[in-house]
């Protein structure tokens, strides 16, 4: 930013002696600029912020009654018990034990709503913070991170999603450069980073290839770099990656067997696993899928098998961040597209409902322990207490990330877009 480039020596003011200073005396002797940054200043979150994120994915869109928001002993329970937690007066539903312990360390958003009721669109706007509209792509949230805090050390993917489906995060806007890395259950190899042919035969192709990149660029108009192209970079990117140390992150089978038992033996288990070991090496954004919440039918009975794999590998990737001194630096948002209805259907089901659902929020600076929002234990009205909607959800996490949501990007159709258009929740935040 202009303030930092002008200010980056000891000589100059830092934002928040700026700050100070217009506390002292008011705003009114700062230039039209100055008066910006200290305003967002006065923003942004306080401490150090996280550096990475860890998607939980539940795909189909969970039950909040079956998982984080229940509401025992009432009609629209139809049975599902409640559980203690470490945090006094949090309760989840039956089922979770293993994630109760860890409960002072996670926020719940009981009161999330959104206009989204369709599966594909719904994803979307959870994905980006923003409805779909035909005239733009929006970015997911690990694609606005790596944008915004790049890290040339990292030699494999900063994007990851583990277990896709079919739609994964996407980099919208900043180009499909920025589009999650897909790879499958991490018990196995990766996909297309082995060359299939001898090395001798390969160095030969990549001699070809570069007689014909070189001469592309040649051609290019004298204001571009005639010795890069897209293709090249990405070229360079990939031989960069098949070569890496760093590719042992994905390789669960390095981790000692009592861990990998401790996450589960799934391959959602499996991919928090790796999550955890990418992380570690810098990855900034991992996204992990589970499948299979879509029930409108036999609800309890789907819900349940999903929560059985769940809870060991959400317990067991906080335990190890916090061991790790990680969970500070890494934010871990669990959560699907929406929730499901607080009423039964004919056939045992719940249905689509947007209109209070639940996410899990923990690490990076979130102060655990902690519920925002309530839905009705009746069912009967739809709108929660405190909604929160998608928008600020998303504005909330990037001022975690020390991120500006009010940052406007130039998309490449030259219109100006908000990184997100939410307000940030503090209360979710630690001072």
């Amino acid at each position: 930013m202009l303030w930092e480039g002008a200010c980056g020596s000891p000589d100059h003011f830092s934002r928040r002696t700026l700050l100070k200073l217009a506390g002292l005396s008011g705003l009114a002797w700062l230039t039209p600029v100055s008066r910006v940054l200290a305003r967002e200043e006065e923003r942004a979150p306080k401490g150090k912020p996280a550096r990475s994120v860890i998607i939980l994915w539940m795909a189909g869109g969970p039950s909040q009654l079956e998982t984080f928001d229940p509401h025992p002993e009432t009609t629209i329970a139809a049975g599902t018990r409640a559980i203690a937690t470490a945090a006094k007066e949090i309760r989840l539903a039956e089922g979770l034990e293993l994630i109760a312990e860890h409960m002072t360390s996670v926020a719940l958003v009981r009161s999330m709503v959104s206009k989204e009721a369709d599966h594909e669109r719904a994803v979307y706007t959870m994905k980006t913070g923003y409805r779909p509209v035909p005239t733009v792509v929006h970015p997911a949230v690990g694609a606005i991170l790596c944008h915004e805090l790049p890290d040339e050390n990292v030699d494999i993917p900063r994007h990851i999603s583990i277990l896709p489906d079919q739609w994964p995060a996407r980099g919208g806007y900043f180009g499909a450069q920025f589009d999650a890395f897909q790879v499958h259950d991490p018990r196995g190899s990766i996909e297309d980073i082995t060359a299939r042919v001898p090395v001798e035969r390969r160095e030969r192709r990549l001699r070809d290839l570069e007689v014909v990149e070189t001469t592309f660029a040649k051609g290019r108009p004298a204001d571009l770099d005639a010795t890069t192209t897209l293709h090249r970079h990405a070229t360079e990117r990939a031989l960069r990656m098949m070569s890496s140390e760093q590719l042992v992150a994905f390789d669960v089978r390095q981790a000692p067997a009592s861990q990998r038992a401790a996450y589960g033996d799934t391959a959602f288990g499996r991919g928090c696993l790796a999550a955890l070991r990418l992380i570690e090496r810098g990855v900034r954004c991992v996204e992990v899928t589970l499948g299979g919440w879509d029930t409108h039918a036999n609800n309890h009975e789907l819900q349940r098998r999903n929560v059985r794999i769940l809870d060991p590998a959400f317990a067991a990737l906080l335990r190890d961040l916090k061991e790790r001194d990680l969970l500070d630096s890494t934010l871990v948002l669990c959560g699907g597209e929406f929730g499901r209805t607080p009423k039964l259907n004919p056939v045992g089901g719940r249905d689509h409902w947007p209109y209070g659902f639940s996410v899990a929020i923990a690490g990076g600076g979130v102060r655990g322990g902690q519920v925002l929002g309530a839905t009705d234990p009746t069912g009967e009205r739809r709108e929660p207490s405190q909604p929160v909607g998608v928008a600020d959800l998303h504005a909330t996490l990037h001022a975690a990330l020390g991120i500006n949501p009010e940052k406007e990007i130039v998309t490449p159709v030259g219109r100006p877009i908000a990184l997100s258009d939410g307000r940030v929740l503090r209360s979710l935040l630690r001072s």
